[in-house]
């Protein structure tokens, strides 16, 4: 019997070779279809982009530590990793959702968060966000990161003025920090 790919000839084998590719594509997500696209379309209005992957840790286990950098002693987690307060929020009160918590992801822990070195075990706690996630607090403070803070020690969001208040980092006592960051924008703006 004849092989009715070879048959074919060389446009039949690139077609099965592209059906056998489109097919082992569909399964790499595991769902069976598609994989949603991670790229957004261009438009006049900004530059193509692609989805970040999540850079904020799941729920699990939070050190708090105390570190000294060029705004003085602050706050930072077991990463190293900077930790900023929201003036908007009220005491035990996280205000940060949406679009709010995408910029600036609560720091969400999975049973009670550790002090480290430098960190008033006291002044440290959680709340039940409206989302039901766990988030860390000090001194009444929900903690959060910034997005744009990529390597341990970068306080990137130092200062903004975003999502209708002012976000600063925090030294061991709890009070903010208004120092401005190294070669911040005059404006506070991120």
């Amino acid at each position: 019997m004849r092989n009715p790919v070879s048959a074919a000839g060389p446009a039949g084998v690139a077609a099965v070779a592209a059906l056998v590719a489109a097919v082992l594509g569909g399964c790499a997500n595991q769902g069976g279809g598609t994989a949603p696209s991670r790229t957004q379309t261009p438009s006049a209005t900004g530059p193509v982009t692609a989805s970040a992957a999540p850079s904020t840790p799941p729920p699990g286990p939070v050190a708090v530590h105390a570190r000294s950098g060029p705004l003085g002693t602050l706050l930072v987690d077991g990463q190293g990793r900077t930790l900023y307060l929201f003036e908007a929020d009220g005491e035990r009160e996280s205000t940060c959702y949406g679009g709010c918590a995408e910029r600036w992801p609560p720091v969400l822990v999975s049973g009670a968060p550790t002090a480290g070195a430098g960190v008033k075990k006291e002044l440290l706690g959680t709340l039940t966000r409206r989302d039901g996630g766990r988030e860390v607090t000090y001194d009444g403070h929900p903690l959060y990161y910034f997005v744009r803070d990529k390597r341990p020690g970068d306080a990137k969001g130092q200062g903004a003025d975003d999502h209708g208040g002012k976000w600063y980092v925090l030294a061991p006592s709890g009070d903010r920090i208004t120092k401005p960051a190294p070669g911040a924008s005059p404006s506070g703006s991120h």
